[in-house]
């Protein structure tokens, strides 16, 4: 992958814009994102001071691990705080923002030195967390606290936890999905696959999702299915806001993220 000076508007524009509609959040000032997704072995090999997102990682690191108690505090009232803790523990390991990361692209983002580069660290979870972290800082200096929490909301759409059901399960928004449209317009959402990028053994899918009244929401994942439950997903959310009625939590007969439908 080439390298760019993170001076030097590292992030080209339609690369940018790609991460900003994922993340939710327009940079007023993009260099923090170059900033974020500058490891120190680049800064090093650079020369000359050049900055890295280390200081970015460590805000992040708190901003992130707020965003998430926040958020698993609202959508569990009745849960006790070792619960909480260690629902939050799952969704914020090492393990896990890694994960997240690559689903955002940012392993193919992500400026190394040749050395870490060489040595894979594209591919390690110490590196790609580290980032995912300075990313999200990035967001909360370029924005604040709110689009902050609304850029980790993003992230980690897929994987937020539900009360009462096992580890391995996953919410199917795209049955929800259909089940409101045909209540409310008797017809079904239309899915098409958008784009794919990134490497073959990480790649990244987007879909576009248009429902009946011709509304329109992009989804992304590590595989279509995905892609169009995280697009679901979103169709949801502003579902649920036009109409308080309408609830986000899928049906108690749904099944798994990445089955046939």
């Amino acid at each position: 992958m080439p390298h760019h000076d993170a001076t030097q508007n590292a992030v080209p524009d339609d690369v940018r814009a790609a991460l900003e509609q994922r993340l939710t959040h327009v940079f007023s000032r993009p260099a923090l994102l170059a900033l974020a997704l500058t490891h120190s072995s680049f800064a090093n090999e650079s020369g000359g001071g050049q900055e890295h997102n280390e200081r970015l990682e460590f805000l992040g690191d708190a901003v992130l691990e707020l965003c998430v108690s926040t958020e698993l505090f609202r959508r569990f009232p009745a849960a006790r705080e070792g619960e909480l803790t260690a629902m939050r523990s799952k969704l914020i390991s090492a393990a896990a923002l890694a994960a997240r990361a690559r689903a955002l692209g940012l392993d193919t983002l992500v400026m190394l030195g040749r050395g870490e580069e060489n040595q894979g660290g594209r591919n390690r979870d110490s590196v790609l967390s580290d980032v995912l972290e300075a990313v999200v800082a990035a967001v909360y200096e370029d924005g604040g606290f709110a689009a902050a929490c609304a850029a980790v909301g993003r992230i980690f759409a897929q994987c937020w936890p539900r009360a009462g059901e096992g580890a391995r399960t996953a919410p199917d928004y795209k049955t929800r999905l259909q089940e409101i449209t045909l209540r409310l317009c008797k017809d079904r959402p239309i899915y098409a696959r958008r784009a794919a990028y990134g490497p073959e053994h990480a790649k990244i899918f987007e879909v576009a999702l248009r429902l009946p009244d011709g509304r329109k929401f992009l989804g992304s994942g590590t595989s279509c299915k995905r892609a169009e439950q995280d697009a679901a997903c979103n169709a949801l959310a502003a579902l649920e806001n036009a109409n308080a009625n309408v609830a986000v939590t899928p049906a108690s007969h749904s099944r798994a993220v990445g089955t046939d439908k």
